[in-house]
C-alpha cells in the first residue's frame, strides 16, 4: 500500500477532483493549513472518499511550519502498518502520468526520490543558502512576502554576518546541510528513520524551527548524512515545475502551453496549478493518461 501525503492551503475544488482521483489507487492524507476553512460539504467529500486529514499547523512561508505540517502527516500515515511507501505533494501539484502506472512504478521499490545538493555550494538571490540555517530567523512571526519581511531579512543577513553569528557552533550541529525540493517519494524506513532522527536530535530541530526555509533541509540533511541510504538515492522526484514567473507566481502557474513540454519529460506530478489558468492544461493531461 501506497500513501499520498498532501500540502493544502488553497484550491479546494481542485483538491477534491485530484484526491478522487489518486485515492482509487492509493490511501490519502491530506493536511489543510488552519487558514483554510473548511466547509460542511467539503467535509462530507472527505469522509466519503475516505480521505484521511488534519488542520493543524498555521504555514507561514519561509518558517518551519511547512516542515512541521509535513511531519505530522508522516505521523498520521505511519500509524498504518501496511503503508511501505510515501509521496509527498502539494494542493496545488497533479497527477501527470496514469495513477494505476504510477502506482506500479513504485510498488516493492525502495529506492529514495529526493532532489539534493550540499547547501554550501549553492547561492540564490545572491545569498549562500547556508546562510538560512546557520543564521536566526522567526518567519512564524514576521511575513517573508512582505515588504517589510524583505527588508527585514536583509537586516537580519547583514546584521548576523558583521557578528559572525554561528548556530551551528552553538547547537553543536556537525552534519553536512543538505537542501533541495520538500517534494518527495520515500519508502517507509526512510520515513521513519528521518521522525526518529529528529525525535532524538532536539539541537538540529532546534535549528529547523529558527531557520529559513527549513522544510527544503530538513529531510536532505538526515537523509543524506545517514551511509545506509546512500545506495537506494536517487537525486531527482519526478516532478514538473516551470523555474520562471508566470501568472503571477514564481515558479510558474502552468497552462496548456505547458503540455508539450510535459510530455517530453518522465514526469509524474506537475506544479503548480490554478483552476483559473491550468484547467484546460489539466483536461487534456486526463484525457492522455486516461484518469
Amino acid at each position: 500500500m501506497q500513501a499520498i501525503l498532501l500540502l493544502a492551503h488553497k484550491e479546494m475544488p481542485l483538491i477534491k477532483e485530484l484526491t478522487q482521483k489518486l485515492s482509487k489507487s492509493f490511501e490519502i492524507y491530506i493536511h489543510f493549513d488552519t487558514k483554510m476553512q473548511l466547509s460542511a460539504a467539503d467535509e462530507a467529500f472527505l469522509k466519503e472518499h475516505k480521505i484521511h486529514y488534519i488542520s493543524e499547523v498555521k504555514v507561514n512561508w519561509g518558517s518551519w511550519s511547512i516542515g512541521e505540517a509535513t511531519v505530522r502527516l508522516m505521523r498520521l500515515a505511519l500509524k498504518n502498518p501496511a503503508i511501505s511507501y510515501f509521496h509527498i505533494i502539494s494542493g496545488q501539484d497533479w497527477v501527470a502520468a496514469n495513477v494505476e502506472e504510477l502506482y506500479q512504478h513504485f510498488e516493492n521499490d525502495s529506492k529514495i526520490y529526493l532532489v539534493y545538493e550540499k547547501a554550501a555550494e549553492v547561492k540564490k538571490n545572491g545569498e549562500p543558502i547556508i546562510w538560512w540555517q546557520k543564521y536566526y530567523f522567526n518567519y512564524d512571526r514576521v511575513n517573508r512576502r512582505s515588504m517589510f519581511g524583505k527588508i527585514y531579512h536583509r537586516l537580519l543577513i547583514s546584521t548576523q554576518t558583521l557578528l559572525r553569528v554561528d548556530k551551528f557552533k552553538r547547537l553543536g550541529i556537525k552534519e553536512e546541510i543538505y537542501a533541495g525540493a520538500n517534494w518527495a517519494d520515500l519508502p517507509r524506513d526512510t520515513v521513519e528513520y528521518c521522525l526518529e532522527y529528529l525525535d532524538s536530535h532536539p539541537k538540529f530541530l532546534q535549528m529547523l524551527k529558527t531557520g529559513c526555509f527549513s522544510d527544503e533541509f530538513w529531510m536532505q540533511t538526515i537523509i543524506c548524512n545517514e551511509p545506509r541510504f546512500k545506495e537506494r538515492l536517487i537525486n531527482g522526484n519526478y516532478r514538473y515545475i516551470k523555474w520562471e514567473e508566470k501568472h503571477g507566481s514564481y515558479p510558474a502557474i502552468l497552462d496548456e502551453e505547458n503540455l508539450a513540454e510535459i510530455q517530453q519529460g518522465d514526469y509524474f506530478f506537475i506544479r503548480k496549478v490554478e483552476a483559473k489558468h491550468s484547467s484546460e492544461l489539466l483536461r487534456q493531461l486526463d484525457r492522455i493518461n486516461k484518469n
